[in-house]
């Protein structure tokens, strides 16, 4: 089986998400669509692949908003098509952050700027604990999604909708790829001023994320098995341990 992440920055590593679809059986493959040369000027074209030629598609955060077709446009609306003809051939498809966010607009549903970020270490309310727990999962978001009409919402905060499926597909608004080094990365590349402008520390927060990553992979782990079997339908249950 093969799995294609998209990476729309150039300091968004796959982590334990990609590590446990290695471990599945998982042929693993990255895209990266803005690079670093670009980081300043992201509104780059971009030709996606056959989408056909993967069993999973990974979309995953950036840190634009999943809304802005002024901003990023050239690559944004050809990837939300690309999305919503992988979801129209039931092609499997995990979103985070802004890759949920991109799935509710191939969806029909909306992104908008939400009324606050969430940024840090959450517990959400869950339906579906087997499937996505309460977590803490790692947050780091200022926009939100609506929940698309036929999708089933299965996990919230008070801020914003943070997990729903849709038929063989999931979105997460949260970051299960979280390590304390890619969170090292983020703050080196402008996210400390965004931590400190909502009111947190953060060195507090890179020592809070050392402390978690153990437990975090292993909730990381559990998610992509679920995921796998339960939704996805690429692995039987007897493969999943």
């Amino acid at each position: 089986m093969r799995a294609l992440f998209v990476q729309h920055d150039h300091v968004s590593p796959t982590g334990p998400v990609s590590d446990r679809l290695r471990e599945r059986g998982f042929e693993v493959d990255e895209l990266l669509i803005v690079d670093e040369n670009h980081a300043g000027r992201p509104n780059v074209h971009f030709d996606f692949p056959d989408a056909a030629d993967y069993d999973l598609l990974v979309p995953m955060g950036a840190p634009w908003g999943a809304w802005d077709d002024e901003e990023i446009g050239r690559w944004l609306v050809p990837e939300v098509a690309w999305l919503r003809a992988a979801l129209d051939a039931e092609i499997p498809v995990l979103g985070i952050c802004f890759g949920g966010q991109l799935m509710s607009r191939a969806l029909g549903g909306a992104v908008a700027v939400a009324r606050r970020p969430e940024i840090g270490w959450t517990a959400v309310h869950t339906d579906d604990p087997q499937l996505v727990s309460s977590g803490p999962w790692f947050e780091f978001h200022y926009d939100r999604w609506t929940v698309p009409a036929g999708a089933r919402e299965i996990a919230r905060t008070a801020a914003a909708s943070q997990a729903f499926t849709h038929g063989r597909s999931l979105a997460v608004q949260f970051h299960p790829e979280l390590t304390a080094a890619s969170l090292e990365g983020w703050l080196n590349a402008g996210g400390a001023e965004k931590v400190a402008a909502d009111g947190q520390d953060p060195d507090a927060l890179l020592a809070h994320t050392r402390a978690e990553e153990t437990a975090s992979r292993t909730r990381t782990a559990a998610l992509v098995d679920a995921y796998l079997e339960r939704v996805a339908g690429l692995l039987p249950e007897s493969a999943v341990g």
